[in-house]
């Protein structure tokens, strides 16, 4: 399902475009945890150069326009050196690459980054109180517009899910690597329904259809469900304290 030779043929010519600058490039998201869907799903590289200056964004530029022709999105771009430095402001993306990532050339830059698991929480807890904050200013506009209601429903919801994977380790558990799996651990431990997630899913991904149901009690379930999460996390903080 993973396309492997528009991943190789990326590899090869960025490695052609920045030579020595090189370092590592590694394929990270769904692509290596399992849920990739074609046609849904992106192949997100992550490039660690030692030059990230204009001149050299410039010389990656080619590669970066081939891959958005391929409906990809651009490669992200540091040097070491701001990866190390970025493990207290990214712990969300960088604990995701660092449980599901690939090299594909070079060396794994980020199997041995420290991610401290209190600032952990607590950006689990922000990303969860600012989207939803964001949701419900959109769905002011949305409410009476059900054809925009699902497309805000469902666009949203590949990002609470992975937030709901995190709020799970956040609470102290381990994680499956898959979405559903995940989401089920977090419905056990929790103690209540997160249905409206899975049935959000399954419509985005052609599984379920969506003339079956009632979006206005779809949202009012799934609303209901991230305020659940995002209390719960802010709970776990209070009771975690200032442990670092």
């Amino acid at each position: 399902m993973v396309p492997e030779d528009k991943i190789a043929e990326f590899v090869k010519r960025v490695r052609e475009a920045t030579g020595a600058s090189l370092e590592s490039v590694i394929l990270f998201g769904s692509a290596v945890s399992g849920d990739f869907h074609p046609g849904l799903s992106n192949l997100n590289l992550f490039c660690v150069l030692r030059d990230c200056s204009f001149p050299a964004l410039q010389a990656l530029a080619p590669v970066a326009k081939w891959w958005d022709r391929q409906r990809q999105p651009p490669p992200l771009c540091m040097t070491r050196k701001e990866l190390e430095r970025s493990t207290d402001v990214f712990t969300i993306e960088l604990l995701d690459m660092q449980q599901h990532h690939r090299v594909l050339f070079g060396e794994d830059v980020v199997r041995g980054l420290r991610i401290s698991m209190h600032v952990h929480r607590v950006q689990v807890e922000y990303e969860l109180r600012e989207k939803l904050i964001l949701l419900r200013q959109q769905i002011l506009l949305a409410s009476d517009n059900k054809s925009r209601l699902w497309e805000l429903t469902l666009r949203s919801v590949p990002s609470f899910a992975t937030l709901f994977r995190h709020a799970l380790i956040a609470l102290g558990a381990d994680a499956p690597s898959g979405r559903r799996e995940a989401l089920q651990a977090l419905s056990t431990k929790m103690g209540f329904d997160l249905s409206s997630v899975y049935q959000l899913l399954d419509i985005r991904e052609h599984k379920g259809d969506s003339k079956k149901m009632d979006i206005n009690e779809l949202a009012t379930r799934y609303l209901a469900a991230i305020e659940k999460v995002a209390a719960a996390v802010d709970e776990a903080l209070d009771s975690d304290g200032s442990q670092a």
